[in-house]
């Protein structure tokens, strides 16, 4: 064990476990969504081609992206990374529009 922490200490340490954790799953979920939808979006293939390129890379992304998340000592980065790429990405596709 540590040492006397007290309860206080335990929990802060647990919010920033769940905080990582949700970072990890639903925003590299998010953020590599928005990726995949932004580079299907903006690749001079196909419709069917550049869907299959973007979900093909959004499995890579994620891993990568979760796996990072855990690597990072500072949880501030990889919430603004991750969070801010998800919401940039988002942005920029309703801004782009659909494909026509």
């Amino acid at each position: 064990m540590r040492g006397d922490t007290g309860a206080s200490g335990n929990r802060h340490h647990d919010w920033r476990v769940m905080a990582r954790c949700v970072t990890a799953l639903i925003g590299s979920y998010a953020a590599a969504a928005g990726l995949a939808s932004l580079l299907s979006r903006l690749l001079p293939v196909a419709r069917a081609e550049a869907t299959v390129w973007g979900m093909i890379l959004s499995f890579l992304l994620f891993a990568a992206l979760g796996l990072w998340a855990f690597h990072e000592q500072r949880l501030l980065r990889v919430t603004a990374r991750i969070w801010g790429t998800a919401i940039i990405c988002l942005c920029l596709l309703s801004i782009l529009g659909p494909r026509a």
